[in-house]
């Protein structure tokens, strides 16, 4: 189903290796030595695909679907298709995901996209005093810079610039045009095109007759498994360093600025902006355009709703949305009420106080 031009299937795999891999239990009368050549979804799958049911609204799709193989709750498993094979998973959508990740290696981890993996290209820039590991890419334009490391197995992309004294950790891949400065990464750190990692901070104590700029004089340091999405940026600390938590993703847009520390797991929707000393705990979720203001503290577990702007420490676990942010059920309640006023006037008639 996907273009081979651009991704590179390993298939196929049996019924039994994707179970193995994935934890999930093959289905009573289903065939372990069945040969599944792709994935693809319920309604364009066919006998050679492997599939997934992980919400109720695609219930009549799984019922009509050709695949040959579907990973699925086992309370949907009655709803099946007579002849397709199934995967039971507690959690069939990051069941899928794994199974992804085997047909699909590269695209799990960020490949190179020009020339051959593990080469050096003549037209890219390494300094002589900077350490590459073993198999380590380096695509046409990149250059890094003296002192810096990059470990086993990872890819630096098109143009990259990787500056001085900066490490990078083994099997990780820095996209086109990323550039690095001022910072080190851990291991399978994934920067798609366009990320700037360890610029300055915005730092200027400001007064007349100009504004005098602060330096910033602290690092940037990305844990591992961390994957950040197109043209976002994270601001280096001015004292203190910025921490992007292991395991945290971060999608595309998204400004995080100077000294902000972030724990494990944490995800950050597109067009988001975290303000400079903010500090999210373990597992936050801010959804698209949240606003955080600086020097505060969202608590572990919290998540906030889209477009909402965070102005008070978020307690852990909480759930708050609205501008400003409040608990959830507060914010809903207030709209309803607004819904509710706008309803008991008739049309024409002018605000309720006249």
């Amino acid at each position: 189903m996907a273009d081979s031009r651009f991704f590179n299937n390993q298939g196929p795999f049996t019924l039994g290796e994707i179970a193995e891999r994935v934890g999930a239990e093959i289905a009573d009368g289903a065939d372990a030595s069945l040969r599944l050549d792709d994935v693809a979804p319920l309604d364009s799958a066919g006998p050679g695909h492997l599939s997934f049911l992980d919400n109720p609204k695609y219930a009549e799709a799984f019922a009509a679907t050709a695949a040959g193989a579907c990973l699925v709750h086992p309370r949907f498993a009655a709803r099946a298709p007579a002849g397709v094979a199934l995967l039971l998973a507690n959690e069939p959508y990051r069941a899928y995901a794994r199974a992804s990740q085997l047909f699909y290696p590269d695209e799990a981890r960020g490949s190179d996209t020009f020339g051959e993996p593990g080469t050096i290209h003549p037209r890219s820039v390494v300094h002589p005093t900077a350490k590459l590991g073993a198999g380590v890419t380096v695509e046409p334009g990149a250059v890094i810079g003296a002192e810096a490391e990059v470990g086993a197995g990872s890819v630096i992309g098109a143009n990259a610039a990787i500056g001085k004294g900066c490490t990078i950790g083994r099997n990780c891949f820095i996209g086109p045009n990323v550039t690095i400065s001022h910072a080190h990464l851990g291991d399978r750190v994934i920067l798609h095109p366009g990320v700037a990692i360890g610029q300055d901070g915005f730092g200027f104590a400001m007064g007349l007759p100009r504004h005098e700029k602060v330096p910033q004089l602290g690092r940037v340091i990305i844990q591992d498994d961390v994957e950040i999405g197109a043209n976002s940026t994270v601001d280096r600390g001015a004292g203190p360093d910025t921490v992007i938590g292991e395991g945290t993703k971060i999608d595309n847009l998204v400004q995080i600025g100077h000294n902000v520390s972030t724990g494990r797991g944490c995800i950050v929707v597109a067009q988001t902006g975290v303000s400079g000393s903010a500090k999210l705990g373990d597992f936050v979720v801010l959804a698209a355009q949240v606003g955080v203001t600086g020097h505060l503290t969202i608590n572990s577990g919290a998540q906030i709703a889209a477009r909402s702007a965070v102005i008070h420490d978020v307690p852990p676990g909480q759930k708050y949305g609205g501008v400003p942010a409040r608990p959830v059920r507060e914010w809903q309640r207030e709209l309803a009420a607004v819904k509710n006023l706008g309803k008991r006037r008739k049309p024409g008639e002018g605000p309720a106080s006249e």
